[in-house]
């Protein structure tokens, strides 16, 4: 149903209903998320969330500018308190359309001369429009108007202005021969009997809406019992919002931080809500590459690294000291590099020393009695879910193309694959050499190539390259290759397992681990002559 056909409903609806006051996108949802049926597009609160008075000196087109960002993120209807129609007939016809066009379903107008002034600032000396010249703005609308339910309410000010009921009856009788939809009353009384006195005359001849700001303490039973068609919480969002800000903003230049006022505000997240955050997300997954998402990594840097003695008694491997910063600083530079700015850490021993900002920190208190898939889970559970995620260990260093290559296959898995395996085999370094479908070749370049084993134990014949400690895993895996690695922990013998197991248990189960080839430019930090090597990476 549109939006103009829902208000109408409002409007002729025999029960009592009520709209309330939002100024702006974010209260407009907090109004309907209340269980509002509509909402008044207040004047007082549009101009005031501009810093400006309520006497139309905030423009037209910038009150429109607004009413857009409300219209789109709400399904209930808008009524717009449009002052006096910001201009004679001409303007009243032009500013109808351009609401249509942003789907606000109904136009309030006064009686009263533009540019207007507050009914409550002195409001018996303010001057009302001619009955004949305000008749022709609201035919002027009606004509303007493509959609027969948009409505047009007109507000009578004569109450206000000192005229008494029988003004406002004359008056409300020409607006609707004129084509009004809806007649709202006005009163700037404590007390209803002006309204109530009018509504008994009126004899529902349109339906009309009260704005009760200042008789507040009448009951809403008086309201329902008379007939009224609406009732409009004017101003209300707008001066509770008011009370807040001046209240936290004082507390803030008294106490000077954030922990006298944080449980009082809503945290951040509340705000992403209202905005809609999670559809964002949700629509990425939709429309947008997997490249386009953005790319997290994962550093597991749990263990000590023994092989480095006196280096790490005090700090784990990924902490010790590289060309005068720690090994897992060139790491986040490298995945920085290729624009990878979320990087999560398992770190276990003496974790207070992992302590480099901007990091997503998860810790691993059991990597004294596990494995890497230990540390693989727990980091696994404390990433995000919706992007794709470049594994690798927290003692490597390497060129950044090496990552922004895995980073950009499209691929659920793959592995980067060194080609220059004989080199640690000269070394007589232990490695995690690789099997694949074919080896590293001219023909390669244009095949898939998948991984078919991971082992230190591949004779030479067989081995196509050695696998560099990387993992590429696209977000629609992640939550795939966590159960695997729930199921694989659920067997005792398996919690030392590492991550060349997992691969080739995936192998094993019939999944294609992609593989891509690179030559050199990484460096395993597993001796002390490593760490020697490193600062000439």
């Amino acid at each position: 149903m549109k939006k103009t056909q829902k208000f109408r409903l409002l409007l002729d609806s025999t029960q009592l209903d009520f709209l309330c006051e939002a100024h702006n996108g974010i209260s407009a949802v907090i109004v309907e998320e209340a269980g509002f049926k509509g909402i008044w597009g207040s004047g007082l609160s549009l101009s005031a969330q501009f810093g400006v008075r309520d006497n139309n000196e905030a423009s037209w087109t910038q009150v429109l500018e607004m009413l857009e960002f409300m219209s789109d993120a709400t399904r209930v209807p808008i009524l717009l308190d449009g002052d006096t129609g910001y201009g004679n007939f001409n303007n009243m016809r032009r500013l109808v359309r351009k609401l249509e066009q942003r789907d606000i379903a109904a136009v309030c107008i006064e009686d009263k001369l533009f540019p207007k002034t507050n009914s409550f600032i002195k409001g018996q000396a303010q001057p009302l429009a001619d009955i004949d010249e305000f008749c022709g703005k609201i035919k002027a609308g009606k004509d303007a108007q493509s959609d027969d339910k948009f409505s047009i309410v007109a507000r009578v000010e004569a109450f206000i202005a000192g005229w008494g009921l029988s003004e406002a009856l004359k008056r409300a009788e020409a607006y609707r021969q004129a084509g009004a939809d809806a007649i709202l009353i006005h009163s700037a009384l404590g007390t209803p009997d002006e309204v109530l006195a009018f509504k008994k005359e009126w004899a529902d001849r349109l339906p009309v809406v009260i704005v009760p700001t200042k008789y507040y303490a009448t009951s809403t039973e008086v309201f329902r019992n008379n007939g009224f068609s609406l009732v409009i919480w004017a101003n209300h969002l707008l001066r509770a919002s008011i009370a807040a800000m001046q209240q936290t903003a004082q507390t803030l230049a008294t106490d000077r931080n954030l922990f006298s006022v944080e449980d009082r505000v809503v945290p951040v997240s509340e705000v992403f809500r209202l905005q809609g955050a999670i559809e964002l997300q949700e629509a990425e997954k939709k429309y947008l590459p997997l490249r386009q998402r953005g790319v997290q990594a994962l550093v597991l840097a749990a263990s000590r690294g023994t092989e480095l003695g006196e280096l790490t008694e005090q700090r784990p491997k990924t902490m010790v000291q590289v060309a005068g910063r720690p090994l897992l600083a060139h790491i986040v530079d490298a995945l920085n590099a290729t624009g990878i700015k979320n990087i999560s850490v398992v770190r276990g021993y003496k974790k207070e020393t992992v302590d480099l900002p901007n990091l997503n920190l998860i810790d691993n208190d059991e990597y004294e009695d596990s494995g890497e898939l230990v540390s693989l889970l727990k980091g696994l559970r404390g990433i995000r879910q919706d992007q794709d995620l470049i594994v690798s260990y927290g003692d490597v260093l390497f060129n950044k193309y090496i990552v922004q290559m895995l980073a950009e296959s499209e691929v659920a898995l793959a592995v980067a694959i060194d080609t220059n395996w004989i080199e640690s085999a000269n070394r007589h370094r232990q490695a995690d050499y690789a099997r694949c479908s074919m080896p590293h070749s001219r023909e390669s370049f244009s095949a898939r190539v998948t991984l078919e084993r991971i082992g230190v134990d591949i004779p030479p014949a067989n081995i196509h390259g050695e696998w560099m400690g990387f993992i590429k895993i696209s977000s629609e895996e992640i939550s795939t290759l966590m159960k695997v690695v729930e199921q694989m922990l659920g067997n005792d013998d398996l919690r030392r397992a590492k991550l060349p197991d997992l691969l080739n248990l995936l192998v094993e189960s019939g999944r294609q681990v992609q593989v891509l080839y690179t030559t050199g430019h990484w460096l395993d930090i597993d001796s002390l002559d490593d760490v020697l090597h490193a600062g000439n990476f």
